[in-house]
């Protein structure tokens, strides 16, 4: 009689294959030293393709099973052709994600059941800056509301909030990044 493994799985992670990860990293901090990439090109008017597909992670170069390709374009307002999200929505949704996967995930780890989760995201921006009319206003964002509706235990929801620390794109947001621009001929 053969013996069935059972993994545990809370809100859809795998926790063993996670508690290997953390434990891997809290031996050796250097695999969990990774670098993103995605490569964007213009594709004319307002409309580019950014193609994700490699990445560095625990210690190596990895490829994803299949490179993903994002389009961002502008409304017509703006001289687009809208036949995408514009990159400032990117940003919203790449927020939405990552808040979304921060808080299955540390709240998996700590036991907190999540049955339901869905966000709705919404910025201020002030396009008079990066279109150069107005030195008097930000080129970006000033002002992002972030809503979470979950359904789990009602005494997780602050529990839930905190976890969105874990989140590196919040955490970019609300702490800056060093930038480092290069414009080279090709």
């Amino acid at each position: 009689m053969a013996l069935q493994q059972t993994t545990r799985v809370e809100n859809g992670i795998d926790l063993e294959v996670l508690q290997s990860t953390i434990q891997a990293i809290e031996q050796d901090p250097q695999p969990g030293r990774c670098k993103f990439r995605t490569h964007t090109r213009w594709l004319g008017a307002n409309h580019s393709r950014t193609t994700v597909d490699d990445f560095y992670a625990a210690k190596e170069e990895r490829h994803h099973l299949e490179a993903f390709e994002v389009d961002a374009d502008e409304p017509p307002l703006l001289a687009g052709q809208d036949l995408a999200p514009n990159p400032v929505e990117h940003l919203l949704n790449a927020l939405s994600f990552c808040l979304t996967t921060a808080m299955v995930t540390h709240a998996a780890v700590r036991g907190i059941h999540i049955e339901e989760l869905e966000s709705e995201v919404e910025g201020d921006i002030d396009v008079r800056g990066c279109l150069g009319l107005s030195n008097e206003v930000p080129r970006g964002y000033t002002n992002i509301r972030v809503t979470c509706h979950v359904k789990a235990d009602e005494d997780n929801m602050d529990r839930l909030k905190r976890l969105a620390q874990y989140s590196p794109v919040y955490s970019t947001l609300i702490n800056g990044v060093n930038m480092d621009l290069k414009v080279e001929p090709k």
